[in-house]
């Protein structure tokens, strides 16, 4: 008998391949078979995508520092715990546009004043409808996200030892964790009480800050004064940057003369 991945000759008690450690397949696929390989491969605990997915919350520093520290067997990978994590967030997003659309209305969650104006009233009827946009680029909005986050990462941890590629590695794992859960969260939400999908959503902000200082704080080990001082000098930098691209954004605008489309019509 023959391993059927690398043809290294085997016995005939063989369950696994001395040479290439792939597992002996010895019945044809049924649904009982299949059932059990799909459990082991993404529900046992042994399983580096789950492991990897209940350890960034349980203790991140041991997911993402031992990455940057050079291990690479124990846990998936940064890049493709992201791929899975959009590919998870694309059929959630599906599912919601194809089947809770209706719980998407924005407008309900906005009755000040401020609201109450024929631009503001087009930008939460296009939320409602889709999101105006947002959700179909919703994976380039997470892609795009991490590296702004990392660059602001690396100035206010400056005197740590990360350089820029290892705080993007940091934010490729903590933002597919979170969306990985938002995803599954939002799922059960939607399910059982559809009708408060929106103040979940709004909610899960909140999560992602919490989450961020908690990882931040074990990676860094950082004192709780440490901690706030960093998150304050966060916001002030994340803010620079965002008041320097909208700057940028609207001098691009001016100069080709796209600044036209967002001028509203008389």
């Amino acid at each position: 008998m023959n391993c059927k991945n690398c043809h290294t000759e085997l016995t005939s008690e063989s369950n696994f391949c001395n040479n290439c450690g792939g597992k002996v397949i010895r019945n044809r696929l049924s649904f009982k078979n299949l059932f059990e390989h799909i459990s082991e491969t993404f529900f046992n605990y042994d399983n580096k995508l789950l492991r990897t997915f209940i350890d960034l919350f349980k203790k991140p520093e041991a997911v993402i520092d031992s990455y940057v520290q050079g291990v690479r067997k124990r846990y998936v990978n940064p890049l493709s715990f992201l791929g899975i994590t959009l590919t998870l967030s694309g059929l959630s997003i599906f599912i919601i546009k194809k089947y809770y659309l209706e719980y998407l209305d924005f407008s309900k969650l906005f009755t000040a004043e401020i609201f109450n104006n024929p631009t503001s009233q087009q930008m939460l009827a296009d939320m409602a409808n889709g999101g105006g946009g947002a959700f179909e680029y919703n994976s380039l909005i997470i892609s795009a996200m991490i590296p702004l986050l990392a660059i602001v990462s690396a100035v206010v941890f400056y005197d740590k030892r990360y350089n820029l590629t290892e705080h993007i590695i940091l934010y490729m794992y903590s933002m597919s964790a979170l969306l990985s859960a938002s995803v599954i969260i939002g799922m059960l939400v939607l399910l059982a009480i559809p009708e408060h999908y929106l103040i979940y959503s709004m909610l899960f902000y909140v999560i992602i800050f919490a989450y961020h200082c908690y990882a931040l704080k074990r990676i860094f080990k950082l004192s709780a004064l440490q901690l706030f001082l960093k998150v304050l000098l966060f916001f002030a930098v994340f803010i620079a940057l965002y008041i320097i691209l909208v700057i940028i954004m609207t001098i691009f605008l001016i100069a080709t003369g796209g600044i036209k489309d967002y001028i509203p019509k008389k």
